[in-house]
C-alpha cells in the first residue's frame, strides 16, 4: 500500500519541457533512487518555457516529515552542480545542524560516484564555510539562516529547507542576492505551518490556493502540498467534504512516503503517542498559517466594519431574506435585512455545514416573519434550492427573487456605499466578519461583485447579507434572468 504520489494540492505554470528527468537520472547514477512522488516534484518544479528558462521562479514543497524531501533537495542540487552549471547554490536551513546534515548527505553521494567526485576541487569542512567547490569554480554552500546570512552571495539557486520557519528578515537577506542572475530559482521545502514563524510559507500557500480558486496558475510558482482537510465539529456524520484523521486514507493522502520509508503500523504508533494537534500537524500536514494583513480586509477595512456594530440593532418589518452557499456546497448561510433607525440592519440568521437543513429552516423563518421576499442568485450553487422553495406541494410556496447580473453588481455597490456612509448596522457576528476579511472584488461588467480571496474562505454570509439588503428594494413581481456565479 502506497501513499498518494500526486499531491492533493498542486498548481504550476505551463511548461513545454522539463530538466527534471536529467536530475532523476543523475541522482540514480549517484545511488539515489527516487520514489515516484519525488520524481514528480522534480519534473514539475524543473519545468521549462520554450526559451529554456524556468517556468517556475519559485517551487514550494509542503510534505510531512520523514517522507523523503531530502532526496528531492539532493537531486536538485546535484543537477545544479554537475549539469545545470549553476555558479552558486545556496542551501539554507533554520538550524545549522540541519544544514550540516544535508551537506554530509550530498558529500557522501558525490564521493561514492567517481565521475562526480573527480570534478570536486574541495569539500569545505571549516565551520561556517561548509560547502562543495568544483574545479570549474561552481559552489554549493550550506548556511544557517539569519537576518544577515546570504548577503553578498549571488545565488543562482536558493534552497530554503525548513521553510515553515522562514520570515521577512531572512527573505530580505536572501532574495535580493538573485536580482542580478538571469534565470534564478528558489526552492522552499518543509512541513506544515506552525503559526507565526511560517510567514513565507503562508504567503506561498495563499498564492497557490488563490490560483486554484481562480483556475489560473500563478505565473511564477509551483506549489505541491500533501495534507488532509479534517472534519469539523459541526460536520454531519456522512460528510464527504472533509477527512477522517483517524483513517488510513488520511495517512495515505498526506504521506507519499508510505510504502517506501513509512508504514501504516509506524504511523499508528505515532498517533498513539502524539497529541491530537501534534499528530494532525506532523503526520497529516494540517498546518497553522499566519494571515498576512495585506491580504485581508481588502475591500472594506476592518475598523470601518467594526465601527458599525450595534448590539441593540434589530430589523423591523418589512424584512428580506437571502440564501447563499459555497461552490463546494460545504456551508450555507441565511441572512436577513430590515430597516433600523433610518438605515439598514443586516444579520446572519443561520450558518451551518451542508445544505440539508436549509428548506426546513426557510419554512420556519417564512412563517415567523412573512418577509417581503427571498433572494437567491439563481446561477450560483444555491440556485438548486429555488425549485423546492417555490414548490407549493412541499408546503413552502415561497416566491424567490433572482437578481440579474447588473443587479448583483448594484447590490454589492449598495452594500459598500452603506458601510462608507455609515447607514448599515450589524451584530459583529464572526461568520460575516470572517467573510469580509477574506473577500475581494471580481469584475462584473463595468462594476464588481464579491469573490473569495482563497478557496478556504467562506463568503456565503457576506453574499447572503448583500442580497438580503438589496431585496428590501427589489421588485418582488419581477423574476430575474441569468445572474452570475459568485
Amino acid at each position: 500500500m502506497y501513499g498518494w504520489q500526486i499531491p492533493p494540492i498542486e498548481t504550476t505554470p505551463p511548461a513545454v519541457s522539463t530538466a527534471g528527468q536529467e536530475a532523476i537520472d543523475l541522482a540514480a547514477r549517484a545511488g539515489l533512487h527516487l520514489d515516484p512522488w519525488q520524481q514528480h516534484i522534480l519534473r514539475v518544479g524543473m519545468g521549462e518555457r520554450p526559451d529554456g528558462s524556468w517556468a517556475s521562479f519559485e517551487v514550494a514543497v509542503n510534505v510531512p516529515r520523514q517522507n523523503g524531501k531530502g532526496g528531492v533537495i539532493e537531486a536538485r542540487e546535484l543537477w545544479g552542480l554537475f549539469i545545470g552549471g549553476e555558479e552558486l547554490i545556496l542551501h539554507s536551513a533554520h538550524e545549522f545542524k540541519t544544514a550540516k546534515a544535508a551537506f554530509k548527505r550530498i558529500e557522501r553521494l558525490i564521493r561514492q560516484t567517481p565521475d562526480l567526485h573527480k570534478r570536486v576541487k574541495t569539500y569545505r569542512q571549516t565551520v561556517g564555510e561548509e560547502g562543495i567547490e568544483l574545479h570549474s569554480g561552481q559552489l554549493l554552500r550550506f548556511i544557517a539562516r539569519s537576518k544577515g546570512s546570504g548577503r553578498g552571495f549571488t545565488g543562482h539557486c536558493n534552497v530554503m529547507d525548513e521553510d515553515m520557519i522562514l520570515g521577512d528578515p531572512e527573505m530580505d537577506a536572501l532574495l535580493p542576492t538573485m536580482a542580478a542572475v538571469p534565470d534564478p530559482q528558489i526552492w522552499y521545502l518543509g512541513s506544515a505551518g506552525i503559526g507565526a514563524p511560517s510567514v513565507q510559507l503562508g504567503r506561498l500557500r495563499r498564492r497557490a490556493l488563490a490560483a486554484l480558486e481562480a483556475g489560473v496558475p500563478d505565473p511564477s510558482l509551483s506549489y505541491m502540498e500533501w495534507s488532509v482537510d479534517p472534519h469539523l465539529d459541526e460536520c454531519p456524520k456522512d460528510c464527504q467534504v472533509h477527512d477522517d484523521v483517524a483513517s488510513d486514507e488520511a495517512v495515505l493522502k498526506s504521506n507519499p512516503g508510505v510504502g517506501y520509508r513509512l508504514t501504516l503500523e509506524k504511523v499508528a504508533r505515532e498517533r498513539a503517542t502524539l497529541s491530537a494537534d501534534g499528530y494532525a500537524r506532523e503526520r497529516l500536514g494540517v498546518g497553522d498559517y499566519p494571515a498576512d494583513s495585506a491580504d485581508t480586509w481588502q475591500v472594506i477595512g476592518e475598523d470601518a466594519w467594526r465601527a458599525l456594530a450595534a448590539a441593540e440593532s434589530t430589523p423591523s418589518d418589512p424584512v428580506a431574506f437571502a440564501i447563499d452557499m459555497t461552490p463546494e456546497r460545504s456551508h450555507a448561510a441565511i441572512c436577513v435585512a430590515g430597516e433600523w433607525r433610518g438605515g439598514v440592519h443586516v444579520e446572519v440568521v443561520d450558518h451551518r455545514p451542508g445544505t440539508g437543513w436549509i428548506l426546513e429552516r426557510a419554512r420556519e423563518l417564512h412563517e415567523k416573519w412573512g418577509p417581503r421576499c427571498w433572494v437567491i442568485d439563481g446561477a450560483g450553487p444555491a440556485g438548486s434550492l429555488i425549485a423546492d422553495l417555490e414548490d407549493e406541494e412541499k408546503g413552502l410556496g415561497i416566491t424567490v427573487v433572482q437578481p440579474k447580473g447588473r443587479e448583483v453588481a448594484a447590490a454589492c455597490g449598495q452594500f459598500y456605499d452603506a458601510v462608507a456612509e455609515q447607514t448599515l448596522s450589524h451584530l459583529d457576528q464572526a461568520p460575516l466578519a470572517s467573510a469580509l476579511a477574506g473577500a475581494q472584488k471580481r469584475p462584473l461588467g463595468d462594476a464588481w461583485a464579491w469573490a473569495r480571496r482563497i478557496v478556504s474562505v467562506d463568503i456565503s454570509p457576506l453574499v447572503a447579507a448583500t442580497l438580503a439588503k438589496w431585496g428590501l428594494g427589489a421588485e418582488v413581481e419581477e423574476q430575474g434572468g441569468a445572474p452570475n456565479l459568485w
